[in-house]
Order: C-alpha cells, then structure tokens, then sequence
C-alpha cells in the first residue's frame, strides 16, 4: 500500500482549498492508498534561517529550529505522495505554505549527507484555489520547487479555480481535484512496483464523474455542518 498525505496551506478550515484536498485524498484512496491530512496553521512554522548559505553542510535533518516541522518532517519522510493544496495570495502560494516549502531544503539538502534528497522519488500533485487571478502561477512555482527537490510530477497533477462560491459545485474543478489524487496513487504505486502502467491517467467516465460528484456532495454537507455548529457556539 502507498501513502498519499494532504497539505492543507489555508488558514480556513472550512474553506475550498481543504475541501478540494478532502475530494482528491477520497480519489487517492479510491485507488487503494492510505491518506492522511494536515493543516498547516495548525503548527508554528517558523521561516527558514537560511543555513544552507553559510555552509551547506549546516543545512541537514534534523532542523535546528525547534517547531511544529518536528511533528511534520516524519509525516512528509514516511509519505509515498503529497497532494499540496494553496489559496492563491496575490498570484503566489499562502505565507505558511512558503515557510513549509523553504524548510523543506533541509530534506532536499541530504544530498550532501548520504547522496539522496529525502524528497526524491516522492510523487507530488497540487491545488489551487481563490477569487483572484494567479492559479497557474502558484501551481507552477510549486511544480517548479517539487521536482527542483527530486519529486515526481505525474499526468494530470493539477487542479485550480478562480472564482466565488463553493469550488466543488464546478464540475471541472471537482474532476480536476479527483483526478489529481488518483494520478499521485496510481505513480506511486507503479514507482513501487506494486502495478504497471495505467491505461489511462485522467478518468472522466460517466460512472466516475458520477461518483465523484455524489463524493462532493458528501464534502460540501460535511463542511456545511461545521459551518453551522461553529456559527452556534
């Protein structure tokens, strides 16, 4: 079995990007992996001291700030594949998001200790989501800085919208999403060798859509609830 872990980067817990990410690890684990979640603004991440540019033998695992990272390096190290999900903050990724990417070359950096990242060979897809423009700029820099630390990037890898309201009543955005976990599964499991090649990577058949959209629906219910018991208390 693989293990596909969600990075929630928005500081709503309630909000498009969590639910889009919730959609992509029900996929991911529609195609038999075991997924798990965390948000990221429920640990102090503080930024990166840039070690590295001293000497980059100061920047190996394990990290010498003492933070919320010590509790998520393990979760990252011990995943086959991580699905990032972001708001869109004017065309960039959210700032807790960032201070998580940039402590990451502490992983990366282990090249230089046993000649591997402990990032590579890791499958990475990504989400982004929000009411301004900017989505392809985040998921590129994101794609950009995953296969810059030695990930794997598979077909179909990305989902975005832009726009108000619900994003999981958008049915591209929820194929997208989907698609998104099952395409991290499905590579992590062939770079495992736990199957072969897919026929195909994006799946948009009538059944799938189907059970996608009612698994949506399911989501959105979800979160409505919260919603509404936190607006009693």
């Amino acid at each position: 079995m693989v293990k596909v872990l969600g990075i929630n980067g928005s500081p709503r817990s309630y909000g498009n990007s969590i639910q889009a990410l919730r959609l992509a690890l029900k996929a991911a684990e529609l195609e038999g992996a075991e997924v798990s979640l965390i948000n990221l603004y429920d640990y102090d991440i503080k930024p990166c001291l840039g070690c590295v540019s001293d000497d980059v033998m100061a920047c190996t695992y394990p990290c010498p700030i003492d933070d919320g990272m010590v509790k998520i390096y393990p979760e990252i190290t011990s995943a086959d594949g991580l699905i990032i999900s972001s708001p869109i903050y004017w065309f960039g990724i959210s700032g807790l998001l960032k201070n998580l990417i940039d402590r990451l070359t502490v992983l990366e950096n282990m090249i230089y200790v046993d000649g591997k990242s402990w990032l590579e060979g890791k499958v990475a897809g990504f989400i982004a989501l929000g009411n301004d423009e900017g989505a392809t700029m985040v998921i590129s820099h994101l794609m950009s800085v995953a296969n810059s630390f030695g990930m794997v990037i598979p077909p179909w890898a990305l989902a975005y919208y832009v726009g108000e309201g619900n994003a999981l009543e958008e049915v591209k955005l929820l194929m997208d999403a989907a698609n998104v976990g099952r395409a991290v599964a499905l590579m992590a499991q062939v770079l495992k060798g736990l199957r072969g090649q897919p026929k195909i990577w994006y799946r948009a058949d009538d059944k799938y859509r189907e059970y996608i959209k009612n698994l949506a629906k399911e989501i959105m219910a979800e979160f409505d609830e919260k919603i509404m018991k936190s607006d009693t208390l």
